[in-house]
């Protein structure tokens, strides 16, 4: 079967190159063509393979993927952890799972929880990436709550729709996790949607008794 698997699709952590894998490291030296955004492709400044980058359309990558397949195998680069709000489910659906490999990678949320010294096994997980995410009830009785932020309005979304239906929690803002220029850091409510933060940020609503 692992013929067969000639796409591995390759977790490479929430950013520095210290939180690669081996098995990610493996992968990408025996690939013969590497994808992935101009970020994660500089994780891997040596190598003979091809490159190419993310178009913003993905199905035009996707296509050019499909049509590189008799020639070698393909590494597509993602950020943190494939199984969590990753481009790996537009990926298998296209390419079916008998042909795609998954390398788990730490993911941005790992490392958030790890840096405040929680754990996140019953943590509410929303992704803002691509718009203002769907929520629910659960939002008011999760003790822990992480948005993925990935673009600039998301924080304004957080503080102006979502803190609203939670009971008085301690926020947390997580930028850059893993690089130079990490910022972990409490603001207020008020303060929250006013921040120029990274793209690269989770924001954490977090019970306030479970940080004493």
């Amino acid at each position: 079967m692992e013929e067969t698997r000639s796409i591995a699709i390759v977790g490479c952590g929430p950013g520095s190159r210290e939180y690669l894998t081996p098995a990610a490291l493996r992968m990408v030296e025996q690939a013969d063509l590497l994808v992935g955004s101009s970020r994660l492709l500089d994780l891997f400044p040596s190598g003979v393979a091809d490159r190419i980058q993310i178009e913003p359309d993905l199905e035009k990558t996707l296509d050019y993927m499909e049509a590189y397949l008799d020639r070698g195998r393909i590494a597509i680069l993602v950020s943190g952890d494939p199984g969590l709000h990753s481009l790996a489910r537009r990926i298998i659906h296209r390419f079916g799972r008998s042909r795609c490999r998954v390398i788990p990678g730490v993911s941005s949320v790992q490392a958030a929880f790890a840096g405040i010294g929680l754990d996140w096994t019953d943590a509410l997980i929303l992704s803002a990436h691509s718009g203002d995410p769907q929520y629910g009830p659960a939002c008011a009785s999760s003790d822990k709550i992480a948005v993925l932020c990935g673009r600039t309005t998301a924080l304004q979304w957080v503080a102006r729709e979502l803190l609203p239906t939670v009971d008085d929690p301690v926020v947390i803002v997580c930028e850059n996790l893993t690089l130079e220029n990490e910022r972990v850091f409490e603001t207020t409510p008020e303060t929250l949607g006013t921040l120029s933060v990274s793209t690269l940020t989770i924001v954490l609503l977090i019970k306030r008794s479970l940080l004493k």
